[in-house]
């Protein structure tokens, strides 16, 4: 495949080109020249907008694809077309599926079905057999078939000795755990935050403590193994303090942060709209301000979609019986782009580079000879989020009707480009 980029800036600050309007030729895969002007001659496939921008392909740290068990809310396919129209070319898939991936024969089932396609699919390996949290799962077996890391998704490992291990074995094969920092003892029953507005609608509240304890004893743990430990879905105010001490005295501890908690408060939920109703659960204003000021200091190195598709008869109910989760792959850098108060490099940092820095991945560099793994985007572009935009098969998502800015234009990858056509 031949594909000329013509006069996009280029976001990238590993390349020569960072901050430059450059054309870009990609031949068979590679980049091959980048200047000011390439003459199009008889390129076919030509890529070129008003404002364009391109960066390294963008990597999702925390996504579900459902698939195997649940593939009528969304499957390897479809979840792979969803990520190409939110611009990317890289995810790493959590373990809830049916039967959870938690030895090599499911790893290498997601991996097969992802071969040759434009977006790399990674598998997330779970950390206790079956998600059940009280024996460990094949994780060496996996890390050897390519799971990237471990985490038992949205079940916290409530069991310390448990973790206590995980986080030793993962440390004698350099695996990767991620942890969901969530004290079921006190948020047992409840997907909404602890505030006026729970209160308001009658619903059992999430305290923030329950996010800050079990953040407290996984520091903990993994200062006393000295091994790496990352946070899945920060939430609260309370655990930037608690992240920032951990760092101080050493620990090797990174951490993300789910794009609906930063721009949809609790309020949201008042509207008894089920698709407000994730995990964890929408916070406070005074949470969100806390959460951007820490990704503007760096305390918070990554941002994910946490996309997680539902069907109708998992969301259509009463509030309190609908099961949480929003689709997010598609919405997350218009989100992100109006919310975080980051600047593109800054946005680029915690969607393209850190999680591969994270989990071990090449990161993908815009300079000649290298392969051509990028992202096309415009950042000032405004437009409207339909439901005839969604690729998943799942529904389920407050953002239909809202006005985005912020738009991806096309992605390539592997040796294929994919305009997004919105």
């Amino acid at each position: 495949m031949n594909l000329l980029v013509q006069s996009a800036k280029i976001v990238d600050p590993a390349s020569p080109h960072h901050g430059k309007t450059q054309d870009i030729l990609i031949e068979n895969g590679k980049i091959t020249e980048i200047k000011k002007n390439i003459p199009a001659g008889g390129i076919k496939k030509v890529v070129n907008a008003n404002d364009l921008h391109a960066s390294p392909g963008w990597f999702d740290m925390q996504a579900n694809f459902c698939d195997p068990g649940y593939e009528h809310k969304e499957s390897i396919t479809t979840g792979i077309q969803a990520a190409i129209k939110g611009g990317f070319t890289g995810v790493a898939v959590m373990p809830s599926t049916n039967p959870a991936v938690y030895s090599k024969s499911q790893v290498e089932y997601i991996i097969g079905k992802a071969k040759g396609q434009l977006v790399d699919v990674y598998p997330v390996g779970a950390i206790s057999y079956k998600l059940e949290g009280n024996d460990l799962a094949e994780m060496y077996d996996m890390k050897m078939s390519g799971a990237v890391a471990f985490s038992d998704d949205v079940h916290p490992v409530m069991n310390a000795g448990l973790m206590h291990r995980a986080l030793l074995y993962a440390k004698s094969f350099n695996g990767l755990i991620m942890s969901r920092c969530n004290d079921k003892t006190l948020s047992t029953g409840s997907d909404v935050n602890e505030g006026k507005s729970s209160v308001s609608i009658g619903i059992k509240g999430e305290p923030r403590i329950a996010e800050e304890i079990m953040l407290i004893r996984d520091l903990f743990l993994a200062q006393h193994t000295d091994a790496r430990i990352h946070i899945n879905s920060i939430s609260v105010a309370g655990s930037i303090s608690l992240i920032k001490s951990a760092r101080k005295q050493g620990l090797i501890v990174t951490v993300s942060v789910n794009g609906y908690n930063l721009c949809l408060d609790d309020s949201e939920i008042l509207g008894f709209d089920s698709n407000y109703k994730v995990s964890p659960p929408l916070r406070g204003k005074e949470d969100i301000k806390a959460l951007k000021k820490a990704l503007a200091e760096g305390v918070i190195d990554v941002i994910c979609s946490d996309h997680r598709p539902e069907d109708e008869e998992s969301k259509k109910l009463e509030f309190d019986l609908a099961t949480p989760g929003m689709l997010g792959i598609q919405t997350l850098y218009p989100i992100v782009n109006m919310h975080s108060e980051l600047t593109t490099e800054q946005i680029i940092e915690k969607i393209a580079i850190n999680p591969r820095r994270i989990l071990g991945l090449k990161v993908p560099t815009i300079k000649e000879g290298e392969d051509a793994n990028l992202t096309f985007f415009t950042p000032n572009e405004e437009w409207v989020f339909e439901e005839k935009h969604i690729a998943s098969i799942s529904k389920n998502t407050p953002f239909i009707g809202r006005k985005m800015k912020g738009k991806v234009i096309g992605v390539t990858n592997n040796d294929t480009y994919r305009s997004t056509d919105l």
